[in-house]
């Protein structure tokens, strides 16, 4: 076969692979999303305004500003802003989000995947980890100022472990990272599992435990 031929497939299948792994590039400074035109034409992200439009305002947001709802049995809120809701993301592979939780708040495991998440406590305690593919546990508890990652695909959660509400906030490597909920029933398969988190927080936070016993297998 012809050398230059096989060198022009390898660099075709790497840039495929390449592209098919991660956000396109953007072809331009930047490319928020146009949100007042009705979608004709279904694209892998949004139409861009038009650069004579475009502002400052394109690029900044304030939809984390405020804490969310944590009035529920999780005790716990997740607010992911997107380039659907924040136009100057659009293009550049990033999402942002804010978690709140409540005293004794979780956030049951879930995955994203088409995005790794870094996870950045701004107050309180937080118990977080992630399940690998081996069924491995990595958790942490980590404090205010601490950042701990969540790679892409994989189950994570976090946990309240102080005596007072916490707040952490994200940025996650795609701008449409996607959330897979795992329900109960899934997640209650391994119940070693299910213990050894239970255990650990217990362990961190004493006995005052309630809504964690309702989340816990019976």
């Amino acid at each position: 076969m012809n050398p230059t031929l096989v060198f022009f497939i390898i660099i075709l299948c790497s840039t495929s692979i390449s592209i098919c792994l991660a956000d396109n590039d953007n072809l331009q400074d930047a490319c928020p999303t146009n949100t007042t035109v009705t979608r004709m034409v279904f694209i892998n992200g949004f139409p861009c305004k038009n650069p004579s439009s475009i502002s400052s305002a394109d690029f900044m947001t304030s939809n984390l500003k405020h804490a969310g709802d944590t009035d529920n049995f999780l005790h716990s809120s997740v607010n992911i802003v997107t380039a659907a809701d924040f136009p100057g993301l659009n293009t550049l592979g990033l999402s942002i989000a804010r978690t709140d939780l409540d005293l004794d708040g979780m956030v049951m495991p879930h995955s994203h995947p088409r995005a790794s998440e870094l996870f950045f406590v701004r107050k309180g305690i937080v118990l977080a980890g992630f399940i690998d593919t081996n069924n491995t546990l990595f958790e942490s508890l980590i404090n205010e100022g601490d950042v701990f990652l969540f790679p892409r695909g994989l189950l994570h959660f976090c946990m309240n472990a102080g005596y007072e509400p916490a707040i952490a906030f994200s940025v996650m490597n795609s701008q449409n990272p996607g959330v897979v909920s795992i329900g109960g029933a899934v997640f209650e398969t391994d119940k070693l599992l299910i213990d050894k988190i239970i255990r650990r927080l217990i362990s961190v936070r004493g006995t005052n435990m309630a809504n964690f016993s309702k989340i816990h297998i019976q």
